[in-house]
């Protein structure tokens, strides 16, 4: 039985919002978002997440991190057009040593058009797998759905 589909982010999520209007070169022969351009929302969105309750992805650079994305998850509901506003809603549910997992929900008007997420490995300006510094562990553990991990 399939599961129903997310309208609102859960309850005690920590929550930005981004949005985006669909330009045309976005679309593809039937006049729909390309499903590929989903995985770019979702990196605009977690940037603005980051912005708001982090820090700019740009100063995490400077320190000399990345967030490597080590996984997708992404499920289409509906799709978006060309001049739709969709809205982005982002979340952090859990951080780890090491990682942590973002989740999304895409809404036009009032309709889930996906949800999603993805998860990240902190890196260095390498590739290379580091720990999160402590007090941004401990801050992301804070504003993170799941505190068990």
């Amino acid at each position: 039985m399939a599961s129903a589909v997310r309208t609102e982010p859960p309850a005690g999520a920590t929550v930005s919002s981004a949005r985006h209007r669909v330009p045309f070169y976005e679309t593809d022969g039937m006049g729909v978002v390309h499903h590929s351009n989903y995985v770019r929302y979702l990196e605009l969105a977690r940037i603005v997440w980051l912005d708001e309750h982090d820090e700019p992805y740009r100063k995490v650079v400077e320190q000399g991190m990345h967030y490597a994305t080590t996984r997708l998850e992404l499920a289409y509901h509906r799709a978006a057009r060309f001049d739709d506003e969709i809205e982005i809603l982002t979340w952090i549910e859990w951080a780890r040593g090491a990682s942590l997992r973002m989740a999304y929900l895409l809404r036009c008007r009032g309709d889930t058009l996906a949800t999603g997420a993805t998860e990240h490995a902190a890196v260095d300006l390498e590739g290379r797998v580091r720990r999160l510094p402590r007090e941004r562990a401990a801050r992301l553990r804070g504003l993170a759905l799941a505190t068990d991990t």
